[in-house]
């Protein structure tokens, strides 16, 4: 590969998402051998928020970045209606190059989706278990474990997403989720592609 730095645009949800899809996307370009430089943008306020918001900026965009990526939570309408969501708003022929990121349910759950890794790194012993609905479900389990493991807890563990990201498993982990395992997936393709 190149030696050209590749431009990601990240929009997200809230900062959990942010520091999840920076690291991510920052350690696969490492791996392709691609250089990043990423600008990160968070909506907060939920769905309907984050889909104003994106819509406005993409509107007001001026250049299209060679990647864009847009995470929002699937809230339990599960993977593919969170995800169109997203896709209807996206210009296609401004933004060729994007990849929706929809944690089903919650972020939470991805940053809990390689157990082994969590404990290996952080010394914190979580089991997501079954997948629930609950709003705050995964952020308590997430907390408790941190918390257990002598961790001070002030975002939910969203402060702690850099490194969980990095020590992954990623294999692991997207087969663990199958939403974070599209993520994976769609960003390593769609970053090999951009960076040709």
């Amino acid at each position: 590969m190149g030696s050209a730095s590749t431009c990601v645009e990240v929009f997200c949800e809230d900062v959990a998402h942010e520091r999840f899809l920076d690291t991510l996307v920052r350690r696969l370009g490492a791996e392709e051998g691609i250089g990043i430089v990423s600008r990160l943008r968070c909506a907060r306020g939920g769905h309907g928020r984050v889909l104003e918001e994106l819509t406005a900026f993409l509107r007001a965009s001026q250049t299209s970045p060679e990647l864009l990526v847009v995470a929002i939570d699937a809230n339990c309408n599960r993977w593919n209606p969170a995800r169109r969501a997203i896709e209807d708003v996206i210009d296609r022929s401004r933004f060729p190059r994007h990849v929706v990121a929809c944690p089903d349910p919650h972020i939470e759950r991805w940053l809990l989706a390689d157990p082994t890794s969590l404990h290996r790194v952080l010394g914190a012993k979580a089991n997501p278990g079954r997948r629930k609905c609950a709003r705050d479900h995964y952020k308590n389990v997430l907390r408790r474990a941190l918390n257990a493991a002598g961790h001070r807890v002030t975002l939910d563990g969203a402060e702690f997403a850099a490194e969980i990201v990095a020590s992954m498993d990623l294999f692991r982990a997207g087969k663990a989720e199958p939403s974070l395992g599209h993520c994976i997936d769609d960003l390593r393709q769609t970053l090999r592609e951009a960076a040709r």
